[in-house]
């Protein structure tokens, strides 16, 4: 599958880049060669692999919930744009 200059301009505009010309041609030499590279690894074999939802084994890590004091109400809303005395002001999201 070749990658054009198109699908790199719609996948910059779905990103909100703004990239100029020399960056449009550079990005899509660099894009096309990953994409190729992808292609490459589905004509591996891969009947007998068990599928992996992590490359690694790993465990989660979890620390005790230990209660103690929370920052100060004043200090959390001390940088918020628009807030009341008791929380965050933000646009409704619902409706009035």
């Amino acid at each position: 599958m070749a990658l054009s200059r198109a699908d790199v301009e719609k996948v910059s505009l779905l990103a909100r880049l703004q990239l100029g010309p020399a960056e449009l041609d550079r990005l899509t030499g660099e894009l096309g060669r990953i994409v190729d590279f992808v292609e490459q690894l589905s004509e591996l074999e891969t009947r007998e692999i068990a599928p992996l939802a992590h490359a690694l084994d790993v465990a989660n890590v979890f620390a005790d919930d230990v209660v103690k004091p929370s920052l100060p109400r004043d200090e959390a809303l001390a940088n918020a744009p628009k807030r009341d005395d008791e929380c965050y002001r933000v646009p409704a999201v619902l409706g009035e």
